[in-house]
């Protein structure tokens, strides 16, 4: 008798759903995405979900694959054991619009916010001029593929809807510490990122950092020194006696 795959996927919208039960015979190689493709071809064409890179490098197929937010494409069948069940939901953070699709339009609002890189002026030869280790500093966060699995695991978002007025979440803290760290921006960001963004509300778990498909230090690298330059700014006493002096 042929192997096979049981799958429990999660089927609705917006007004409910429930867990349906599939079985797709096993094959050699499989990643999670492509159970999910055969189900679709096979079973169920009005399944929904969303992809499009299959390679880790689109963010589009997020979803929770046994409770842990994860890429669909780069979770691997020969990872679960023998006979495990696999369950797919979409993420819990974001309402849902239709089955494994679910709208994560309010990330793209709050990247509207964050003001944008402001070069200053070129070098009087026409150049502009930075240390590599300034480069390194900044370019890990610019490996961010916006699959939003650190959004959907921060418990400020996902456990209370009414943060997302005043919290950014930890995918735009990257891009933040991104650009307050790069050498040749002059933008300044600090009190929005205290006031408007909430970075206060984070009381770094690091389970941010632990979902990250592309390995970022979200925690340790971001999160941090952009707690200690508000700190600078807002609650260091020199800081305040500068300010008042006008210096």
């Amino acid at each position: 008798m042929t192997s096979e795959y049981h799958f429990r996927v999660w089927r609705g919208d917006v007004s409910g759903g429930a867990f349906q039960e599939y079985r797709v015979p096993e094959e050699e190689g499989l990643v999670v995405l492509d159970v999910i493709h055969r189900i679709q071809q096979t079973q169920q064409p009005d399944l929904a979900c969303r992809w499009n890179c299959k390679a880790g490098k689109c963010g589009s197929c997020s979803a929770e694959i046994n409770g842990h937010p994860s890429l669909m494409c780069m979770t691997r069948m020969d990872e679960f054991k023998e006979g495990e069940t696999v369950t797919v939901q979409p993420l819990q953070t974001f309402p849902v619009i239709k089955d494994l699709v679910t709208d994560v339009s309010f990330n793209y609002e709050v990247a509207k916010t964050i003001p944008a890189f402001k070069p200053k002026p070129r070098e009087a030869d026409g150049t502009r001029r930075m240390y590599q280790e300034d480069v390194d500093r900044v370019q890990e966060f610019r490996k961010c593929i916006e699959c939003f699995l650190c959004q959907d695991v921060c418990h400020v978002i996902r456990d209370h809807e009414d943060n997302k007025k005043s919290f950014a979440g930890p995918r735009f803290f990257a891009r933040l510490a991104e650009l307050e760290m790069h050498p040749l921006d002059t933008n300044d960001r600090v009190a929005l990122i205290k006031q408007k963004h909430g970075l206060g509300f984070c009381n770094i778990t690091m389970c941010c950092s632990e979902v990250c498909p592309e390995h970022i230090h979200i925690t340790d690298n971001a999160i941090i020194p952009l707690k200690e330059r508000v700190v600078s700014e807002f609650y260091d006493p020199l800081a305040w006696v500068k300010r008042r002096l006008g210096l």
